[in-house]
């Protein structure tokens, strides 16, 4: 017994949390509407209930009473002329309409039902006190008139009395004014939220494109809350823009200050005599070469280039060729009708370091590619070699990182060519991840959305 209140505890929250709007706007609109519309059925009952079932139930007492009269004087003096007089008068003061069915001393079976079945309980409460005969109603079938017949010696008394006598006809009235007021309320509800939400989604929309690396045209507007998150972001982007253009140049200029003396030590050994120790000292500037590129290369990322749409498979069968002058036996599975938005030569770059890893570590290598169902782009790059213990997965993208003891690493190699392609991924607003692949050595998967 004491379990079932946790697991209520438990399971209610979570049921609720699935079922609620996600979004700031749905979440907006529950928290206006609902209590609007609480307010609106409360209102409504509290109208139903205390005022107009009891107009209703006052109408409905002086109906019956006016029939008991008519009935009673009736049976007090049933000549056809009491009859008439009794008729006329209830005509001109009561404006009932009275009729004697001679002969008929059934009374109909079936009983018609009134949407609003608090009119046929008050109406029948109120006759059942004050006749005593059997008597009939019906609410139904003249939309103006409620038909009453009560049984009398020599057959059936029919009195038509206006609806409007027996229930408060006005009650249909304040409902409807008051779904019209709901709806406007809501409708300016919804507007002023549009508006609000509009501006954080434009914020969010500004931080992807500039997490992709595109500068889109933003300007901050909205509430004032709103407003200040967006200069706040808007000065962070200028901040990160000062350190990335910052970063860039650093390097660049180291690069570019560390290449005159590699030229000149180049040069010198060029005219030395060749001997053993010069071809080591060439194979070392060779590498010192090699590892300012890849520093210039990570420090660059992508730069200031447009995206363009391009052919997938023709950009990969481009990268494999160096990958196939190295040795490796590339196989390339792509259809000639993919295609994708990307920076052309930052992402050829991303591709090339992949698959240049892959033929340095294995002798197969295939790469395939495919759409995926969000309309974006998943690119598999497998090879054959000793590949890496997934724990050590997310390590390998770490800069500088080397995996000596799972993979024979290029000897130029610095640890950057995986951080350089998950950059560039990132950069377009996707990710790359590694696994196992179905050749036995390592699979870089590559995704971009649509």
């Amino acid at each position: 017994m004491r379990i079932r209140p946790r697991i209520a505890r438990w399971f209610l929250p979570r049921f609720l949390k699935r079922r609620l709007p996600s979004t700031l706007y749905g979440r907006s609109m529950l928290i206006i509407v609902l209590p609007i519309a609480i307010m609106q059925i409360a209102v409504t009952w509290v109208f139903f209930d205390a005022h107009w079932r009891t107009v209703t139930s006052r109408l409905s007492e002086g109906l019956a009473g006016d029939i008991a009269w008519a009935v009673d004087s009736y049976k007090q003096d049933p000549s056809p002329a009491s009859l008439t007089r009794i008729a006329d008068r209830a005509e001109r003061s009561l404006d009932l309409s009275i009729v004697l069915q001679q002969g008929q001393t059934t009374l109909p079976n079936r009983i018609h039902i009134n949407f609003f079945a608090v009119i046929d309980r008050s109406l029948d409460r109120a006759l059942s006190e004050r006749l005593d005969d059997p008597f009939w109603f019906d609410t139904t079938h003249y939309p103006a008139y409620v038909d009453i017949r009560v049984k009398v010696k020599d057959g059936t008394l029919r009195i038509l009395a206006p609806i409007d006598r027996a229930y408060a006809t006005q009650g249909h009235i304040f409902v409807l004014w008051m779904a019209v007021a709901t709806l406007i309320l809501t409708g300016v509800a919804l507007a002023f939220i549009r508006n609000q939400v509009r501006a954080i989604e434009r914020l969010a929309e500004a931080a992807e494109a500039f997490g992709r690396g595109a500068d889109a045209d933003f300007k901050p507007h909205g509430a004032r809350e709103v407003r200040q998150a967006a200069y706040a972001f808007l000065d962070m982007k200028e901040r990160l823009q000062r350190h990335i253009e910052q970063r860039t140049t650093l390097l660049a200029s180291v690069s570019h200050d560390l290449r005159t003396p590699l030229t000149r030590l180049k040069l010198e050994l060029a005219l030395s005599e060749p001997t053993s120790r010069t071809e080591d000292m060439k194979r070392d500037l060779s590498e010192m070469e090699h590892m300012i590129d890849e520093y210039l290369a990570f420090a660059r990322g992508q730069g200031g280039e447009s995206v363009e749409t391009v052919a997938v498979r023709g950009l990969v069968e481009e990268v494999s060729e160096g990958a196939k002058r190295a040795g490796a036996q590339v196989r390339v599975q792509i259809d000639p009708d993919l295609w994708m938005h990307v920076r052309p030569n930052a992402f050829k770059r991303a591709i090339s370091n992949l698959v240049m890893n892959a033929a340095v570590h294995g002798e197969r290598v295939e790469v395939a590619a495919r759409a995926v169902w969000d309309g974006g782009v998943e690119i598999l790059v497998d090879d054959n070699g000793p590949g890496i213990p997934p724990d050590r997965y997310e390590e390998a993208f770490k800069p500088f990182s080397r995996l000596d003891e799972a993979r024979n690493q290029n000897e130029k190699g610095v640890g950057l060519g995986l951080a350089i392609a998950r950059d560039v991924a990132r950069g377009h607003g996707g990710d790359i991840t590694l696994d196992k692949s179905p050749l036995g050595g390592l699979r870089a998967v590559v995704r971009l959305p649509g």
